[in-house]
């Protein structure tokens, strides 16, 4: 069942990108069925106590109609908010910008919707890492090249790089990396195998 959003700084919201073209799988990825439900579900189940809110951004109002009737907010423990993306067909920088103009808290962990299989354990974890002094904490795989084994769309984002990101996008500077550079941004070793 859906919670009100909590007045405090222990807010935590999630943004899951659903704009893409899909160009590669020809359909809608988020709503492809993978073990019997659509891939943004398992994404969805997974954050089940573990966030206050979802802000799901599509690419264009059908879209959104079509995934608000195929998702259940009750279903969550969480708040779940619909957004078209304010800019489109660019890419997850203009995704991100119209998440963290809408969420509740100073931070939002950024998701792709074709990553059902997102652990709770991750979650967790990168939660865990948010620091004040940064204003994005990019988790990576490979110590000699951080920027590269980086993963920019299983990330944490602060709210006040808006103004950032509608600079790049302005620019047509449109890959997630450029923004990781411009950022004051804390780098988390992670191990697959473990989370």
């Amino acid at each position: 069942m859906s919670n009100e959003i909590k007045n405090s700084e222990n807010i935590k919201s999630c943004i899951i990108l659903c704009g893409g073209q899909s160009r590669r799988m020809g359909q809608d990825k988020g709503s492809m069925i993978i073990q019997d439900k659509p891939m943004i579900k398992h994404i969805l189940s997974t954050l089940n106590h573990h966030i206050d809110e979802a802000i799901i951004v599509l690419n264009d109002k059908s879209r959104v109609d079509r995934y608000s009737e195929f998702i259940n907010s009750n279903d969550y423990s969480y708040q779940i908010t619909f957004l078209e993306d304010k800019i489109k067909n660019k890419g997850p920088l203009p995704g991100i910008m119209t998440g963290l103009g809408k969420i509740n808290s100073n931070y939002a962990l950024v998701l792709p919707c074709d990553s059902p299989y997102v652990s709770e354990k991750y979650i967790e974890t990168i939660f865990s890492q948010i620091d004040v002094n940064y204003q994005a904490i990019v988790p990576y795989h490979d110590e000699t090249n951080r920027l590269k084994t980086s993963e920019p769309l299983h990330s944490i984002y602060k709210k006040e790089i808006i103004a950032d990101i509608e600079k790049l996008v302005n620019d047509d500077i449109l890959h997630i990396k450029g923004l990781i550079e411009k950022i004051d941004t804390k780098f988390v070793l992670i191990d697959n195998k473990k989370i």
